[in-house]
């Protein structure tokens, strides 16, 4: 069942198009991953998702409402992760996340103090004692303890520490189990590719890829190293291999994924004595897209 769908969403700034068409799908039960740079469109598009901003053409739906018309009765179950927060200075930690609960309806008190150990957060302490990472805890403790169906996650994990980063992942994977479904926006790449079922990239407010990991896997380029008994003449300009760079005891070069078997017949020839490769990653896959690109423009 579709939670979140956007199509051919737009949003204009004057003369500036900082969205341009963007098609986003969230299923039931999916950790969907929207990744990339600072001005690409990813906080313009969750502003819209939340009711916050309209629209200049397109169509954003939750739950099959209209994001913008119906933005009070969606809110009542989703769960919103800012990645930069203010909270009330005078107020404590623990007093925000009752205010949210209350105002949600929908707060686990069990679940609210299972987090609030598992973050390490002190919630008697006041918010203007509070760290970046302290206050981006306090928003997670508040979202993960409420019974949502939708949780939208702005890079929340800004400012967090690895072990507490850990902890977030944990607790992502567990409303996952529970049938929950999150857009997770992030520019930390091997966060997405840990949590996230599908990913879509979006580049100057343009969606450039989208599908699964294993689906997107094909357009990047394996690196590989090699050792062999006698050295491979022309290997530079065989198809596909990109990048190749002479070491001590052998090479290690790029190729791209679909001229492995040939390349393998190629090399057997010359003796392999030493072949390792790493599969390709979710950033090879980013930084391809965005090489020789610049940013620019609202978030």
């Amino acid at each position: 069942m579709t939670v979140l769908q956007t199509k051919q969403l737009t949003k204009k700034f004057g003369s500036f198009t900082a969205l341009d068409g963007v098609d986003i799908q969230v299923n039931q039960g999916e950790v969907y991953g929207f990744i990339g740079p600072n001005g690409a469109g990813k906080s313009t598009t969750i502003r819209i998702l939340l009711g916050m901003m309209k629209a200049t053409q397109g169509e954003a739906e939750i739950f099959g409402k209209d994001a913008w018309r119906k933005a009070v009765d969606i809110h009542r179950d989703i769960a919103y992760v800012p990645g930069d927060l203010n909270l009330w200075p005078n107020l404590t930690g623990g007093e925000v996340i009752d205010l949210f609960g209350k105002l949600r309806g929908n707060m686990n008190q069990e679940k609210r103090e299972k987090l609030l150990r598992r973050f390490d957060l002190d919630p008697e302490k006041k918010c203007r004692t509070y760290s970046k990472g302290n206050r981006q805890k306090v928003a997670l403790v508040s979202a993960f303890a409420t019974d949502a169906d939708l949780y939208i996650l702005d890079e929340p994990t800004s400012g967090l520490d690895p072990l507490m980063e850990r902890i977030f992942q944990e607790s992502v994977l567990e409303a996952k189990q529970e049938g929950k479904s999150i857009l997770l926006s992030s520019h930390i790449l091997s966060e997405v590719e840990q949590l996230c079922d599908r990913v879509g990239i979006i580049r100057d407010g343009k969606m450039i890829e989208t599908g699964t990991l294993q689906e997107l896997r094909h357009l990047t380029r394996t690196s590989i190293y090699l050792e062999t008994k006698q050295p491979v003449p022309a290997l530079a300009e065989q198809g596909g291999v990109h990048n190749l760079e002479i070491k001590e005891d052998g090479v290690s070069f790029q190729i791209d994924t679909e001229y492995l078997d040939f390349l393998f017949q190629y090399v057997s020839g010359f003796g392999i004595v030493k072949l390792e490769s790493a599969p390709p990653t979710l950033e090879d896959l980013f930084m391809r897209h965005y090489e020789g690109t610049s940013e620019g423009g609202p978030a």
